[in-house]
């Protein structure tokens, strides 16, 4: 083996247990929202695929970076819808549906304005 390749691996073997060693520090209610903001930021990849495509002179080498690319924008576009989706449950719903939503989680019978569950005066049958 070469001196590259020693260094490259070490390197490689590293980052993986630094990595792993991050990752699991993570507390699980921060792991998603770190993870989506992540796959974002891998557009990176994309990049690197637009320059690997600039090399490539071969079918299968063609097909190799359309795959790369196609997978490299799924992942930034999945980081992007991720994140949007979970920012959304953090906005405040508008007064009128919050309202509505709380008048259906009453009971049958109290969604209503007070005195209108009532018989009126008179109205009793004999």
């Amino acid at each position: 083996m070469t001196e590259t390749l020693v260094t490259d691996l070490t390197v490689l073997v590293l980052s993986l247990l630094v990595g792993f060693e991050v990752i699991s520090k993570v507390p699980s209610t921060l792991h998603t929202p770190l993870m989506s903001g992540a796959n974002a930021i891998h557009g990176i990849v994309v990049v690197g695929a637009m320059l690997v495509a600039a090399t490539a002179h071969t079918p299968l080498g063609y097909v190799l970076v359309f795959f790369a690319a196609a997978f490299a924008a799924m992942n930034v576009v999945g980081g992007y819808v991720v994140t949007d989706r979970m920012l959304e449950m953090f906005h405040r719903r508008p007064a009128a549906e919050r309202s509505r939503l709380a008048g259906q989680n009453q009971p049958a019978g109290q969604n209503q304005p007070a005195g209108q569950n009532q018989p009126a005066v008179g109205s009793e049958r004999s």
